[in-house]
C-alpha cells in the first residue's frame, strides 16, 4: 500500500472513532494495545495501579481506584466489533 493511501486510511479510522472518543468521561486518556496478548488497555487517568477491579462476563475488566473508574481492559480486543459488548 502506498504511503499516501496508508495515511488516508489512518486518518479515516481516526475520524470514525472521533465521535466516540470525545464522549469519554475525561479529556485525557491513554490507550495501549498488546498485540501478542490481544488486550486493549484504556486508562481514563494517568495509568496507575487499581485498588479494585471487576471482571464482567464478556471479558471486559473494569479497573477502579477507590470507587472511581480509572481504566478498562478489553480481552480478545481484535475479535470484537463495535456493535456489541460480547
Amino acid at each position: 500500500m502506498a504511503k499516501g493511501t496508508l495515511e488516508k486510511e489512518y486518518i479515516k479510522e481516526i475520524f470514525e472513532t472521533t465521535k466516540h472518543l470525545i464522549k469519554f468521561p475525561s479529556n485525557r486518556f491513554w490507550v495501549d494495545y498488546d498485540k501478542g496478548a490481544d488486550v486493549l488497555y484504556v486508562s481514563l487517568q494517568r495509568p496507575q495501579k487499581a485498588t479494585n477491579s471487576k471482571m464482567m462476563d464478556n471479558g471486559i475488566l473494569l479497573r477502579y481506584h477507590n470507587k472511581k473508574l480509572v481504566g478498562i481492559t478489553i480481552l480478545n480486543a481484535s475479535k470484537r466489533n463495535g456493535d456489541s459488548l460480547q
